[in-house]
């Protein structure tokens, strides 16, 4: 494809920080009405691109860039995107939760308005004319920290190609780029589809569309053709219905893929004679009678959006209210209705929340303040043993295979994939007899899945009793000996053995088998 009949056309974009060339003469095009996937491992560039993109960073010298058939001038400036027709959607989506849908649409408008006053009544009917064209279903006067997860990224999105329609230059183009940044990372997978819906609006629109995405399943669901990076090249565009997925993963690898095995996971949770016990657990949505996991076992739970699943972990951890449950530990049993984090942590539980940066990690603090927080009181709280602690640290990040292997850059540097094992290293030297995942690879690469699984497995043969909550379920059948399904805040399927695997675990959600059973 040429560049004169493209949206996008990047040629020979390189970028140096310090010693280190993040990308290595990168040209990237992507066609006039084309859904356009960009993979890779974390750490790979793609993160780098779209910030050159943004304006955020400037690239090295010798790059070019096109936009509609047009050469642009690098660098862009910070907010210069826009006049080109270019908008971006990242995880984050960017909403302001304490104003209303209709104020959110907005935003960009009124901030490049220079009216005096706001024709309200008129605003309300455009707002309600644009959601009703892109098949968006959304109260206007409703706050958006009242949403649900999907209704705030389509917000996000249509949003974006507003602001592509507003920018009195980017009109001009009658067409533009909108950038989706892992969109669907925090997304329950039943809707992810309403959100590809909304995409493939927008592009019927005549819009073109970038999704950069970890989930393989998802770009090859969505996209005409991707992009692989890896080390910070471009090692192959294609069409994506020329490839399987086992050939993207290759791509992204630079080999087969090593699937992880948990040889020993089936035979766990019948042989295990200690056992943590769970009575009577009730939540808002929850409401089950009786549960158990296994010394040994990975254990997991799992449902639709709004069937109770989602509430378990922080349930048992103490976080969400509780109205009523039982746990026993050994020889305690706790009234969880009165149990805390704290208590939690004392009796030896972990937490890996799905909400890496705000409640897994404090991004503000370096690498090795996040690994040893939890374990300060073993070093001398009174005078400190920095030194020991140090050299703990970096021993921890070489372990786990943390990527920069550098404990003292900050933690909100780190890509999802490696903050997620700084977070299950911070938990695991406590040796917890319990230790509760709620999506522990949500928005990681697939070659640290298997090390994340790696290490999941490992807490298990150490005794571990280990519960993972997720909606991801071929990740379930892979590292799970039992899985238990929700609906209406109970458990109504047992999965084990044969039955144990993707097909039968999204049938058990979709209420699909007929002797479903109550546990």
């Amino acid at each position: 494809m040429d560049k004169e009949n493209s949206t996008l056309s990047l040629q020979n974009i390189s970028k140096t920080f310090g010693g280190t060339q993040a990308l290595k003469s990168v040209s990237l095009t992507i066609g006039m009405g084309e859904i356009h996937g960009l993979l890779g491992q974390n750490g790979c560039g793609k993160s780098t691109l779209i910030k050159i993109l943004a304006g955020y960073h400037e690239p090295d010298s010798g790059g070019e860039m096109w936009i509609n058939g047009v050469k642009v001038k690098l660098p862009l400036q910070p907010g210069e995107f826009a006049q080109y027709g270019i908008s971006f959607v990242h995880q984050d989506l960017g909403l302001i939760p304490e104003f209303t849908v209709l104020e959110n649409l907005m935003a960009s408008k009124l901030a490049m308005s220079q009216r005096l006053y706001i024709p309200w009544q008129r605003e309300r009917l455009h707002a309600r004319q644009i959601l009703r064209q892109y098949k968006v279903s959304i109260d206007i006067d409703a706050e958006v920290a009242s949403l649900g997860p999907v209704e705030k990224a389509m917000l996000a999105i249509v949003r974006a190609v507003e602001d592509i329609k507003n920018n009195p230059k980017a009109k001009e183009l009658h067409t533009g780029l909108l950038v989706l940044d892992e969109p669907t990372v925090f997304l329950p997978k039943e809707e992810v589809n309403l959100l590809f819906r909304l995409v493939r609006e927008v592009v019927a629109d005549g819009y073109s569309v970038l999704f950069v995405s970890h989930d393989i399943d998802e770009v090859l669901e969505l996209t005409d053709a991707f992009t692989v990076f890896r080390d910070g090249r471009n090692v192959g565009t294609a069409s994506t219905s020329e490839h399987s997925k086992s050939t993207i993963v290759e791509m992204i690898l630079g080999e087969k893929l090593n699937v992880y095995e948990m040889n020993h996971r089936s035979k766990v949770s019948e042989q295990a004679e200690e056992r943590i016990y769970f009575h009577r657990v009730k939540g808002q949505l929850v409401q089950t009678e009786s549960f158990d996991v296994a010394k040994g076992e990975v254990l997991g739970i799992t449902g639709l959006v709004g069937s109770g699943f989602e509430e378990i972990p922080y349930l048992l951890f103490g976080v969400l209210d509780r109205q009523s449950g039982e746990m026993i530990l050994g020889q305690q049993t706790i009234d969880l209705s009165k149990f805390s984090p704290s208590q939690a942590v004392a009796q030896r539980m972990a937490l890996i929340p799905a909400d890496r940066p705000n409640a897994g990690g404090i991004g503000e603090l370096l690498t090795e303040d996040n690994l040893m927080m939890l374990v300060m009181d073993a070093y001398n709280p009174h005078f400190l043993q920095k030194k020991k602690m140090q050299q703990v640290a970096s021993s921890l990040v070489n372990d786990y295979q943390v990527h920069p292997r550098n404990p003292k850059i900050h933690f909100s540097q780190l890509s999802g994939g490696n903050q997620q094992k700084i977070i299950l290293a911070k938990w695991l030297q406590n040796s917890p007899e319990l230790l509760i995942l709620h999506e522990p690879t949500q928005g990681v690469d697939i070659g640290a899945r298997q090390q994340l699984y790696h290490q999941i497995d490992q807490a298990a043969k150490a005794g571990m009793a280990v519960i993972c909550c997720s909606s991801d379920y071929e990740q379930l059948e892979q590292i799970c000996s039992r899985v238990l399904v929700f609906s209406n805040g109970r458990i109504t399927r047992e999965l084990t053995g044969a039955d144990m695997n993707k097909e039968h675990i999204l049938k058990s959600c979709y209420g699909a088998f007929d002797n479903s059973i109550s546990v």
